[in-house]
């Protein structure tokens, strides 16, 4: 019994950290390529190209702003949500779980991002026929997945339950 629950221990942690290396990993390789070139402005196809800008709002640049006040205001409020994510991974069962861990693991590489550098470095650039989504980076790929997937979670469990 005991062995089962360190084993599932091990491999929440090591989700946590695949998704908070793979985000860190791709946005190093961005900010390198920043570095040696000024830019980057990478054409990859017709509907995905790589282009960095700084995020200081949250997901796909929503509610972004320059005051310092609003910016500190809103990274303490995701900080919280980040701890109300840990209790729910804690009191979960199932895939749930997983689904919150990539949620977090998305979470926490964004606000390293937000503590480190003041700003999160967003890279992927999705258009079609010249009508663009918000740039995004690979934490919120994750955090989008688990949302969905945990809306999904939570519409069949309501389905079961009548």
């Amino acid at each position: 019994m005991k062995s089962e629950k360190n084993k599932k221990i091990i491999i929440s942690i090591l989700l946590l950290f695949f998704v908070f290396i793979l985000d860190r990993a791709t946005k190093t390789i961005i900010l390198n390529i920043a570095e040696e070139t000024g830019k980057v402005d990478i054409y990859v196809n017709s509907f995905l190209n790589l282009f960095l800008v700084w995020n200081k709002g949250i997901g796909f640049g929503l509610l972004s702003f320059d005051q310092k006040f609003i910016y500190n205001g809103v990274t303490v409020f995701i900080f919280l949500i980040n701890l109300i994510i840990i209790y729910l991974i804690f009191t979960e069962k199932g895939l749930k779980t997983f689904f919150l861990l990539i949620i977090l693991g998305g979470s926490l590489g964004n606000l390293f991002d937000r503590f480190y550098y003041s700003a999160v470095p967003d890279f992927i650039d999705l258009n079609y026929k010249g009508y663009h989504w918000f740039t995004f980076n690979v934490a919120d790929i994750f955090i989008t997945i688990g949302i969905i997937c945990l809306i999904f979670a939570e519409i069949f469990n309501y389905k079961n339950l009548k």
